[in-house]
């Protein structure tokens, strides 16, 4: 209880201190009406990550959302999936996103693993769940102004294990460059009236029946290019703190369609059984614990250049 009152508060603070709520005359396709639209500040960079995309151009870059007490599963992440790879001859780098904690003990942590491992992405907002769309904003922002050279763009989650071998592969048979975007298509869902549910959506935040199609927040994938045009196109939208939903309602407004990466399902937001010869054919898997991710990421690494049997 007192986590979720913890979270109230600080959604409290956040619709006082980071928005101003102005009226606006404004049409967003594929919905009608006026709605109360929240200008948002953009806040200032406190970390940036060592970088130079414009002598070096990553093919992808792998933005994750994580929280301060999250230093084990940072870790993990860096010495499985997230470690810089360089991939059928592309260049894959990973980057974790962070607001601010009124912590300095955690506050300083982080800025010393900053300064160690040069790829925390981080603005001073401050860090709490219902905060995503900032956090995943602030991701979009950096690639926009540091990294628009980046090829690919994935955004997921510190509980995720990405299959980044598999995910190159798709990427390049795609050979799509430009206003792509892919994950785990949600094209029909509604919002949540019950106030005593966790993704709970008012009609002042929200007055329309239905949601834009839009991905999974757990892990989704666009060409560079997106992210530029998402930025932009950010002001015009109404905030809503479901980041996955916002970034949908960014892509509504710019007639950008979603598309599948494969025939076969590759992402998998409510998680897996894991099987070595399964994971090889993933994107990327929810719900998965950080001894869990090294146990994972060896098999998957073991097994390279092994057949599977066919199914």
């Amino acid at each position: 209880m007192a986590f979720v009152k913890m979270q109230l508060m600080y959604i409290s603070l956040v619709v006082l201190g980071v928005f101003c709520l102005y009226i606006s005359m404004y049409s967003l396709t594929p919905f009608k009406g006026e709605p109360f639209v929240f200008k948002k500040e953009r806040g200032n960079f406190l970390q940036l990550p060592d970088i130079n995309c414009r002598q070096d151009p990553p093919f992808l870059v792998l933005l994750v959302t994580s929280s301060h007490e999250q230093i084990f599963a940072r870790t993990v992440i860096r010495n499985t999936w997230g470690k810089e790879q360089n991939v059928s001859g592309k260049q894959i780098k990973t980057f974790f996103l962070l607001g601010a904690t009124a912590n300095r003990d955690l506050s300083r942590l982080v800025a010393q693993e900053s300064q160690r491992h040069r790829d925390v992405i981080q603005k001073d907002f401050t860090d709490a769940y219902f905060n995503l769309t900032l956090k995943t904003m602030m991701g979009i922002e950096w690639v926009h102004r540091f990294c628009p050279q980046a090829a690919f763009v994935m955004k997921t989650d510190s509980d995720m294990f990405v299959n980044i071998f598999y995910l190159t592969e798709l990427l390049l048979k795609k050979n799509r460059t430009t206003r792509f975007f892919t994950g785990f298509l949600k094209l029909n869902d509604s919002p949540i009236r019950d106030r005593h549910n966790k993704w709970f959506v008012s009609k002042s935040e929200y007055p329309w029946d239905k949601y834009p199609p839009f991905c999974s927040g757990t892990g989704y994938v666009f060409s560079g290019d997106v992210a530029g045009q998402v930025y932009n196109v950010s002001e015009s939208v109404p905030f809503i703190k479901l980041e996955d939903v916002f970034v949908g309602l960014c892509l509504a407004k710019l007639q950008i369609r979603l598309e599948e990466l494969h025939s076969e399902q590759t992402f998998f937001p409510n998680g897996l059984r894991f099987s070595t010869c399964r994971f090889k054919k993933i994107v990327a898997c929810h719900f998965v614990k950080p001894h869990n991710m090294l146990n994972y990421w060896q098999a998957l690494e073991n097994s390279l250049g092994e057949e599977c049997p066919a199914e």
